[in-house]
């Protein structure tokens, strides 16, 4: 036997036959060399040795006369493939023995191995100084696992990565590289056992080992996906006998998204979602999601099911628990009844696997900044405009050209500065990071998925306590009692620390846009700055010195799930759940007084250096209020199906009944002059003023509802749903209502005139459907007269107050449910074995019976304050499409996609003040931007800029008109612009259109993958505090109207308050936010499993990866289209960038 060695592995020879071997059989097809195309067998193995730094083992016999073709040694490629390559057609296989050793075998059926001979044998070559002399020995002495290994390909012959493969029967298994390349070690009593390989839209092949060591095999793509199964409401569907708009998403591409919410990972990735980021600030940067669009007055919030219990939260959910997110968009969320108006978006977290235990860890480390930041104008051009601004109104300009010099050279630090408040305040980038480990796997009995993980998020202010901390678990856990009786068991909890400073978010942006850039944030000694306006310096008022606003809160969701199926009656089953989720909230806000400094300009100290005057800001008297909140919700459900196939026709029908009851309470208490700022505890604060208070509420829901499924032979396709819900919102006569939904699909494409006319087409179905669904998210008990305790007290001969209790609000006891009528129709298609695929749907929804109240018709002058009504009635339609193509050539693997969605509204008919012209009324019109101020979104008309005093006196205008005002249109043409003359605008903050482009691209251990996203359709309005009170953006410095400029796309200099076009709304300030931006990119690298291997480590992956990266949107440059305050206060969406690794063991 020889011992080809490396490193501490001695180099050994010897001749003797160790056990009795019979020549390989293939062996005289390579006896004989060819010229310049054979080697040795042992010269090749002599060749991986040095290459790869590892020992082969061999029997001298075995490799006598075999020769082999050089060239099928590859450097690019890992060393069992190699090895595989050399021994295909000799025969011969090989056996791992660690991680540097390996040893070469005779074929399976002529081993005839004498176990003890080898065992001596081993221990005469091995007793020079071979380290591992015992463990190779050991595998001689008792049986052999058998290496099998191979490559498993697509249909054309590409590599197919992650394939599953294990041994039938058992929890053996292993997967693919990036190559497509697998190895497995077969226990000796598993070499008659057969194979079973398994991946996502591919069919299942098995394959017997009868002995084999080298198994290459293809696997069929599952053209139709009958295979996928996709979450709907109460159970699971096949994709291919779906007859809903109902789209999906993997968790796998959440994770892709690096942020701290789910919520903001959902935009772009499916047609029909729109998720607008308001705000960036952690612990509250959640999206606002809607499905299909505006569709009422009222709430347009979908319902948010988690593992089947409505209620729970989406956007603190650990991204790498879920394995899916369904969203039901048309009358197959009617299953869900009363609160499934405004669509249905059913998340499901990962459960346990069959197999060995899996743990892996996920952390990646990143940072985030605004995506947009306003420009300001600096010091000089602030004095500047305020120059102008005095000339305008007859004053004498405040600043002298050396003041303004002196801001602009920064020769006079301490009494002309020129500050940057937003550099002053904001770091460059904060930080934030994600932890997560999991353990998963399972035998046929019981599987289980464990998860543990945590987050951080830095806030953008300096010197300041701001973050987000979020600690998490979950456990599902998944039992198998008996043949007919599984049991499932699910934990998750959550602890969530939000802080804060006290003076909020907006204020503290407000202040920054509006802060004078001529005053100091600090002094050039470090002493916080003056007072910029009522006591906020924002340099000051975003830290801790004016007190914290600080939020904990604990969540713990429970859920048991029992499933029996029926033995003595086929397809007949029954499921039960029960769910507790409890929430814990404790709020604590702290409010102290702070400090500023000012400086009179003149005083000095001996040492020459300014005398500064510290000023008390904020309250006299530190204050506190703290909240506490107990919530619980308890669902009780239970569910009977059954399945029954009758030749080509299949059945399936399933009903069930679920309650639900919910029951909290919330104590809160102030206190006021606190002996100290230093005791932030109640019992430290006085007893003058301070208030205690505490409310409790119940609620209860019951309802029934139920699915029947039809289909022939998988071409025709039927389902009937339906809910019979009943809520406490409502007064018991009107308290149940009834929500049917019936969708049907054909399958063209599986039908054989189909087949023989458009072979490439494998996949066309059409489909339609009509739901009626309701909507309850409204104010509880409106049939209920209501009223409330007064806060003016009276006396009457004693000293004690009392407060007096009033009636405030008329009851309605006639309200019911909102409704929704929802159709759809659409098709889906897939060509080229579903290469190129494609979905479009058109929709309308129509909503009536919506709660307004009749406060136009009858106004509020009247002293009547009435009852809302079920008056309201909106339309929506609009149509959504995806299309995608997807393609393996050799290495290189590609997924590119389209997806988009449009949607407008009109309202039908709600209460409108009567003999309004046509252009101001919003009936026939898209709902306002808030339907509680609908005069909100008429503007006056702007033509343009007066360019000087004769375009003045041509036009009608507002008295005291004059150049560098904005021209407001004679809309009615009466020559006089007054409110007359505003008209309704169509447009609001919510876009119309939104879409992706999501490409996905990999080569080898590579993959990329892009979403860029994009909407438009939506406005915002810009309307800075500027002028006296506050700085000019940049654009607006260098854009404005000056005798100088008259042809200005600006208006002159103002004051905000002054000015008639800058207090009434106008088309000047309206902004398009149409945008496309970079959403997410991910970079990924697979280290090779022969490298990581050695290290007990089954896959490492690095990644980096971008979120929001870059924004285009040409009409707004200031600020992020998604944030939609208009005068700049909100705190800014976040760009990040982000990095990390994926380790599994």
């Amino acid at each position: 036997m020889c011992l080809v060695g490396y490193g501490h592995y001695p180099l050994v020879g010897y001749s003797q036959n160790l056990v009795s071997m019979q020549p390989p059989v293939q062996k005289n097809q390579q006896t004989s060399p060819q010229a310049n195309s054979s080697v040795l067998l042992r010269e090749a193995l002599m060749q991986l040795k040095t290459k790869y730094h590892v020992d082969v083992m061999f029997e001298e016999k075995l490799l006598n006369d075999v020769y082999v073709n050089p060239t099928l040694i590859q450097p690019g490629r890992k060393l069992e493939e190699n090895l595989r390559s050399l021994l295909k057609k000799t025969g011969l296989r090989y056996k791992k023995i660690d991680e540097e050793t390996y040893l070469i075998l005779a074929p399976k059926s002529a081993d005839t191995t004498d176990k003890a001979t080898t065992s001596a044998g081993l221990s005469g070559i091995l007793t020079e100084s071979t380290s591992n002399a015992a463990g190779i020995k050991n595998e001689f002495s008792n049986p052999l696992d058998v290496s099998v290994s191979g490559k498993v390909t697509d249909e054309n012959g590409a590599g197919l990565p992650g394939v599953t493969v294990v041994i039938k029967g058992t929890t053996i298994g292993t997967s693919t590289d990036p190559e497509g390349i697998f190895t497995l070690n077969v226990p000796d009593e598993n070499t008659t056992g057969t194979l079973v390989f398994s991946y996502v839209g591919y069919l299942p092949k098995e394959v017997l080992l009868s002995g084999k060591s080298v198994i290459d095999i293809a696997l069929a793509p599952d053209a139709k996906q009958l295979g996928e199964v996709l979450v709907v409401g109460y159970g699971s569907q096949e994709r291919a006998t779906i007859t809903g708009s109902v789209v999906s998403v993997k968790g796998e591409k959440i994770t892709q998204t690096p942020v701290a919410n789910v919520s903001n990972a959902l935009v772009g990735r499916l047609p029909g979602i729109t998720a607008v980021q308001r705000s960036g600030e952690p612990g509250s940067d959640g999206s606002n999601i809607r499905i299909r669009g505006t569709n009422s007055l009222g709430n347009n919030n979908p319902l948010i099911i988690v593992d089947g219990i409505p209620g729970r939260s989406l956007e603190r959910i650990d991204p790498n628990t879920i394995e899916s997110i369904t969203v039901l968009k048309d009358a197959s969320a009617a299953i869900y009844g009363s609160q499934a108006a405004n669509g249905v978006i059913l998340i499901t977290t990962k459960r346990g696997k069959t197999g060995k235990p899996e743990i892996t860890f996920n952390y990646n480390e990143g940072y985030n900044q605004p995506t947009r930041i306003p420009e300001m104008a600096n010091a000089a051009e602030y004095a500047t405009l305020l120059n102008e601004i005095d000339s305008y109104n007859n004053r004498q300009p405040r600043y002298s050209p050396g003041d303004i010099q002196k801001f602009q050279d920064g020769s006079d630090p301490w009494g002309h500065p020129n500050t940057d408040w937003y550099k002053e305040v904001l770091k460059p980038r904060s930080r934030q990071n994600y932890l997560n480990a999991t353990l998963t796997g399972g035998s046929e009995r019981i599987k289980y998925f464990l998860n543990m993980g945590s987050r951080f998020q830095d806030g953008y202010y300096y010197k300041s306590s701001t973050d987000y901390k979020q600690y998490d678990f979950r456990s599902n856990i998944d039992g198998v009692i008996s043949d007919n009786v599984s049991l499932r068991f699910d934990v998750a909890g959550r602890m969530e620390n939000r802080n804060a400073p006290n003076f909020g978010s907006g204020n503290i942006f407000s202040g920054l846009m509006r802060s004078d850039p001529g005053k100091h944030a600090y002094w050039p000694d470090g002493t916080p700055g003056p007072d910029v306006e009522q006591g906020n310096n924002p340099a000051v008022t975003s830290t801790d010195a004016t007190g914290y606003d600080r939020t904990r809160q604990f969540v713990l969701n429970s859920n048991i799930r029992l499933d029996v199926k029926v033995p003595w009656v086929k397809g007949l089953a029954f499921s039960g759940n029960a769910s507790l989720d409890k929430t814990f909230r404790f709020r604590k806000r702290w409010e102290t007084p702070w400090y500023l400094y000012s400086w009179d300009g003149s005083s000095y100290d001996t040492n020459g250096k300014p005398i500064l005057v510290k000023g008390k800001k904020g309250f006299d008297d530190p204050r506190l209020q703290e909240w506490a909140e107990d919530n619980q919700d308890i669902l009780l459900n239970g569910i009977i199906t059954y399945e029954k196939n009758i030749e080509k026709n299949a059945f399936k029908i399933m009903v069930g009944s679920e309650s639900r009851r919910g029951r909290g309470n919330s104590l809160s208490a102030y206190r006021r002059f606190f002996v100290s700022s230093a005791i932030d505890e109640l019992f430290a604060g006085g007893d003058i003023n301070k208030d205690n208070t505490g409310v409790a509420y119940e609620n209860a829901r019951l309802n029934y509802f139920g699915r029947v499924n039809y289909n022939y032979f998988e071409k025709l396709l039927l389902e009937f749903v339906w809910r019979y819900d009943g809520s406490y919102i409502f007064p018991k006569e009107g308290r149940y209502g009834f929500f049917p939904g019936v969708s049907a699909g054909y399958r063209l494409s599986e039908e054989n005139f189909w087949k023989n006319a458009l072979p490439v087409v494998d996949n066309f179905k059409v489909r339609a459907s009509w739901g009626k669904t309701g909507n309850d998210r409204i104010d509880e008990w409106q049939y209920l007269s209501s009223y409330g305790f007064n806060a003016n007290t009276y006396i009457f001969g004693i000293t004690q107050e009392n407060k007096l209790l009033r009636e405030v609000r008329i009851p309605n006891e006639n309200v019911t449910w909102e409704v929704a009528n929802q159709a759809n129709i659409g098709f889906e298609a897939g060509l080229f074995n579903s290469k190129l695929y494609f979905e479009f749907d058109y929709f309308n929804n129509k909503r009536s019976q919506i709660l307004w109240q009749r406060n136009a018709s009858v106004p509020s002058s009247t002293g009547i304050t009435l009852p809302k009504e079920n008056i309201g009635k909106v339309r929506n339609s609009g149509v959504e499409f995806n299309v995608g193509y997807k393609n393996q050539l050799q290495k290189f693997r590609y997924n590119v996609s389209v997806n988009g969605s449009y949607s407008k509204n009109k309202i039908l008919f709600w209460d409108e003040s009567p003999g309004r012209p046509e252009y101001q009324q919003s009936t026939g019109k898209p709902i306002p931007t808030d339907p509680n101020n609908p005069d909100g979104d008429l503007f006056y008309q702007s033509l343009g800029i007066f360019r000087d005093q004769a375009a003045v006196d041509a036009y009608p205008h507002w008295q005291g008109a004059r150049p560098g005002d904005v021209i407001f249109k004679d809309v009615n043409n009466d020559g006089v612009i007054n409110g007359n003359d505003r008209v309704r605008n169509e447009k609001t903050n919510i876009p119309r259109f939104n879409g992706g482009v999501d490409i996905n691209l990999a080569y080898g251990a590579f993959d990329l993958s892009i979403l860029f996203q994009g909407a438009t359709g939506a406005i915002r309005y810009i309307d800075t505090y500027s002028g006296d009170s506050g700085n000019f953006l940049q654009d607006f410095y260098n854009n404005r109207w000056t005798e100088a400029n008259p042809d200005a796309s600006e208006p002159r200099a103002f004051n905000r308050s002054q000015e008639y076009w800058r207090t009434q709304f106008n088309t000047q300030f309206i902004r398009n936010t149409d945008y496309v931006r970079l959403k997410t990119l991910q970079l990924g690298y697979n280290l090779p499993a022969s490298l990581i291997n050695r290290i007990g480590v089954s896959a490492l992956r690095f990644f980096v990866s971008g979120y929001n990266l870059f924004t285009i949107s040409p009409d707004l440059i200031d600020f992020d289209p998604e944030s939609d305050n208009t005068s700049g206060s909100s705190y800014p969406v976040q760009r990040v960038v982000n990095g990390g690794l994926t380790l599994t063991f």
